[in-house]
């Protein structure tokens, strides 16, 4: 330790973001997931800031399907898939997830992070254009760095703005176009115009690509993404996504599109090829979340319900959110010190969220990022609608009539 500068550095910016407002502190659960957790220090809060949609994560059936691929398939491989990683469960996964996007081949990875990494620079160079969302999540943009294609950024969802973009790629005379977006916004629940954007894709003659994370499962009719709920389907070229949110919440990603796309990820995206295959009960556990919301749309329709809800009742207590239909309601604070004020309240008073304030989300736009789940109860939304009332008359934000 011959460099005590860089350590005194570091703690000296540690520091400084918790003077700041910025330190993220992280609860520690004691118990499984679900709308009701057990926090480290005994208390149950109901868990309003979970990306735990259909409320499997913590469900019993997704347990005792892990618990049989468990048992078949073992703990782990310890080996990458074109090694010895590749197990029947794997292909089956991968061909039950094409069916449900609607694609013709599917390739998994351990983290959507990784997928998104992943799927650039193999597919490519510079001689094309990638055209992304200014607001398109972290894992994208650090995709499209890997990458020597020129890049263009459009403003979120700023249609006119996309045109704009897709222009200068064409007068650049660039050889492919690859409009990128996120399917839903996760910071603000926002949908992609993606109707509008396939349309300019066919007119510039650009390829599409969404990051369906916040949306595979229970967005659209038959909760199979953003492309059914903008009714593109078999319009997308290639679609991300993630096992860790709505589809039974463990960890894992994965990319789907035509099978020339996913067999060259297969020989040259850097992170399948030198990541340890997906887990077996994560894989396992995975086709029975699929195959179960294939059958029913009922934990679906119980989500939108809590979320409509909860979006009105929100707004009649006095609060502003950022306007739209998803389970994503960010309740906005706008000031970083706030917003970690008003969530170490709400933890106090029973209710777990998290605050978010910039790098995360611009300056000046904190906010308390309420998810609602399939799992939430009407009486445990009204106790929490209760607690945002309190907390918001405590801390000034409303006023107390």
């Amino acid at each position: 330790m011959s460099d005590q500068a860089f350590y005194s550095g570091l703690q000296s910016k540690l520091e400084t973001l918790r003077s700041d407002g910025l330190f993220k502190p992280e609860r520690v659960i004691a118990s499984r997931q679900g709308s009701e957790v057990v926090s480290q220090d005994g208390r149950t809060l109901i868990n309003m800031c979970a990306n735990n949609y259909l409320g499997l994560s913590g469900d019993e059936q997704t347990s005792q399907a892990a618990a049989a691929a468990l048992e078949k398939y073992g703990y782990g491989l310890s080996s990458v898939r074109f090694i010895c990683g590749t197990q029947t469960v794997h292909k089956e996964l991968e061909q039950k997830l094409s069916e449900f996007l609607g694609t013709e081949d599917t390739i998994l990875y351990a983290a959507a992070f990784d997928a998104n990494g992943g799927v650039f620079e193999p597919l490519f160079d510079e001689n094309d254009a990638i055209i992304s969302d200014a607001l398109n999540h972290a894992s994208i943009i650090d995709g499209v760095r890997l990458c020597k294609a020129a890049r263009y950024r459009y403003a979120n969802n700023d249609m006119a703005d996309l045109e704009k973009q897709l222009v200068a790629a064409t007068e650049a005379g660039k050889r492919h176009k690859i409009i990128v977006t996120d399917g839903v916004f996760s910071m603000d629940g926002t949908i992609a115009q993606l109707d509008k954007i396939v349309e300019l894709a066919e007119k510039y003659g650009a390829l599409t690509m969404i990051d369906e994370s916040h949306a595979s499962g229970f967005m659209g009719k038959t909760g199979r993404g953003t492309h059914e709920h903008c009714g593109v389907i078999g319009k997308i070229d290639i679609i991300t996504g993630t096992l860790g949110k709505a589809l039974g919440g463990a960890m894992g990603g994965f990319t789907s599109g035509r099978k020339e796309v996913i067999e060259t990820l297969r020989q040259k995206s850097r992170p399948y090829l030198f990541s340890n295959t997906l887990a077996p009960m994560i894989a396992g556990a995975s086709l029975a979340v699929l195959d179960r919301i294939s059958k029913s749309t009922e934990l679906r329709d119980r989500l939108h319900e809590n979320t409509a809800y909860f979006r009105k009742e929100i707004e009649r207590i006095g609060f502003t959110i950022k306007p739209g239909t998803h389970p994503v309601v960010p309740v906005m604070l706008f000031e970083a010190p706030i917003a970690q004020k008003f969530a170490a309240r709400m933890f106090e008073l029973g209710v777990l969220l998290s605050g978010f304030f910039y790098p995360v989300v611009p300056m000046g736009q904190a906010r308390v990022r309420v998810q609602l789940s399939a799992a939430h109860t009407r009486e445990q939304l009204d106790t929490v609608l209760k607690a945002f009332e309190q907390a918001g008359k405590e801390l000034g934000i409303l006023k107390n009539n």
